[in-house]
């Protein structure tokens, strides 16, 4: 398919963004403990079912691919920017990277035990939402597992020219209320077996909704 033409200014963005994103985002260990927990239940869940191997897709520059990777998963990372990717090996030279689009994914029919989608999705248009779930499908084993996270809400449409370091940067997010999430899953063939709402910490304003979900035997 042709790719579509969001993908340039979101690759553009983070590519100028990479640098101080990759200092000021926070490593695993140093998220809340149910962010952990749903981390280490899905690395749990991709163990038992042994599938193959995980993809991080979206993946910045790597830190929660090494996390998962540490937690005795075969896991690798994506990502639609080339910088992040180039952060990425120079941070986990011991792990494989590629730049790519969850919209079309270089990976064959059934090859993946599990996918994470970890804070990733929220710059698609929800449009082109069931483009990119019927590709963690068709990707994914049957008895795969796919983890994705998010902040939610109802049906917003935000846009940031600035960020991470107060570099330029032109950000589109989609905030969708998590029924809406479960629902498209659904529609492309997934089974959502948990559903975790987080309310938003002090600091924060958003819900953070953590989805977990299995492809059919």
């Amino acid at each position: 398919m042709t790719e579509p033409s969001y993908l340039d200014t979101i690759r553009e963005s983070y590519d100028t963004v990479a640098a101080d994103y990759a200092k000021n985002v926070k490593s695993p260990a140093e998220l809340d403990p149910l962010s952990r927990s749903m981390l280490a239940a899905f690395a749990e869940l991709v163990r038992s079912a042994d599938r193959g191997p995980v993809a991080d897709v979206g993946c910045g520059p790597g830190k929660v691919t090494a996390h998962l990777a540490g937690l005795g998963l075969s896991a690798f990372g994506i990502d639609v920017s080339p910088k992040m990717i180039e952060l990425a090996r120079e941070a986990h030279p011991d792990l494989r990277f590629a730049v790519g689009s969850m919209t079309a994914l270089e990976i064959g029919d059934h090859e993946l035990g599990g996918i994470l989608a970890y804070y990733s999705t929220h710059h698609t248009p929800p449009e082109l939402l069931p483009v990119v779930f019927a590709e963690f499908h068709r990707t994914l084993a049957s008895g795969g597992q796919l983890m994705l996270v998010g902040r939610v809400g109802n049906a917003e449409h935000l846009r940031r020219t600035h960020a991470y370091g107060d570099h330029p940067a032109s950000f589109e997010s989609y905030r969708l209320p998590a029924d809406r999430i479960s629902e498209l899953l659904e529609q492309a063939g997934l089974v959502v077996t948990a559903r975790l709402l987080q309310a938003p910490e002090e600091d924060a304003k958003r819900t953070i909704a953590s989805f977990m979900a299995r492809k059919p035997e």
